[in-house]
């Protein structure tokens, strides 16, 4: 076979410095790979797409660098290469979910996975004849987010006020704000639960007293904000990131269950447990980061189990083609 026709996997993304950890597994499993970086450009749907297969790691937030468009560019490409029969991990209906929480919480319901009470509002009026019915403590976020970006927590009316009349106020960027209960928890934490190929690969517990910029990244890593002034050094938060080892629960049937019926290899999903134990599901995220100070301290890696995933679909790619 001609060296140019030669499947690969094809990365799709948007973010360089998340890709890099990839990269470097590639290069350890010596897969032949490419990188779709899809800001803008061309997409001719009258030539066939390349062989291989094809990793779809746009970002809900992708609009925050700059790339307002990305996320519907990779929809056409998707829809694209769906058409032409390829292998594609996390397709075009697991970009639907990425970049809608409203269709992240129905399609979990589906599957009979709890989601935290949520009204979707547009407008900030909206926002406050939700909060009426809601009652307080509650929470804002955009329906379009990432990193947890644009997430408030309000404890009174007076409050949310504040900040919906005033300069501080993050518009989303698709116009749909969610006002949701807020869930509290016995403890600062709330829990990750990474797959690939559909299947559980580790949780991880996240220290969420420093606030709810939660990717685990290292370029997603900002500076924490001071401890409050009743914390003590002797009780200040541990690491942010704790894989939690013979972790166990019955959400996880149910997730993979509901990753595979809505084309979805490779997810981190969200959840906290309220004070009756019991678990609220509210992020799916299909286009996951790992931490490398938490997967060096347990022995994991998450990137590379990616690559040899990606590396083993893409051996029955060679098969076909040969």
């Amino acid at each position: 076979m001609p060296e140019a026709a030669y499947p690969k996997v094809h990365v799709i993304h948007e973010n360089t410095e998340w890709v890099l950890p990839l990269r470097q597994a590639f290069a350890e499993l010596g897969t032949p790979y490419a990188e779709w970086f899809l800001d803008e450009g061309l997409l001719d749907l009258g030539a066939p797409p390349p062989q291989g297969v094809f990793y779809n790691r746009m970002s809900a937030s992708s609009h925050t660098r700059g790339h307002r468009f990305a996320a519907e560019y990779t929809g056409a490409v998707l829809a694209w290469l769906e058409r032409h029969g390829r292998t594609v991990v996390n397709d075009g209906r697991a970009l639907r979910l990425e970049i809608s929480k409203v269709a992240q919480y129905e399609a979990l319901a589906q599957h009979g996975i709890a989601t935290p009470a949520t009204i979707a509002t547009v407008g900030r009026r909206h926002i406050r004849l939700a909060a009426e019915k809601l009652g307080f403590p509650l929470v804002l976020k955009h329906n379009r987010g990432g990193k947890g970006l644009g997430v408030r927590l309000f404890y009174s009316a007076a409050g949310l006020s504040e900040y919906l009349d005033g300069s501080e106020f993050e518009a989303p960027v698709d116009g749909i704000t969610l006002v949701q209960r807020y869930v509290r928890a016995p403890e600062p934490f709330i829990t990750r639960v990474e797959f690939v190929g559909g299947k559980f690969l580790y949780a991880v517990r996240v220290d969420t007293s420093q606030g709810f910029q939660l990717c685990p990244a290292d370029q997603c890593q900002v500076e924490l904000r001071p401890a409050l002034k009743d914390v003590s050094p002797a009780t200040a938060p541990s690491a942010r990131f704790a894989i939690l080892e013979g972790f166990d629960s019955p959400l996880i049937p149910r997730y993979e269950r509901f990753l595979k019926a809505n084309g979805i290899g490779i997810a981190g999903i969200e959840f906290v447990a309220d004070e009756d134990g019991r678990a609220w599901t509210y992020d799916v995220n299909t286009n996951t980061n790992y931490n490398p100070d938490a997967e060096a301290r347990a022995g994991k890696h998450g990137m590379r189990a990616i690559a040899k995933h990606l590396a083993g679909l893409l051996e029955g790619t060679h098969a076909r083609a040969a």
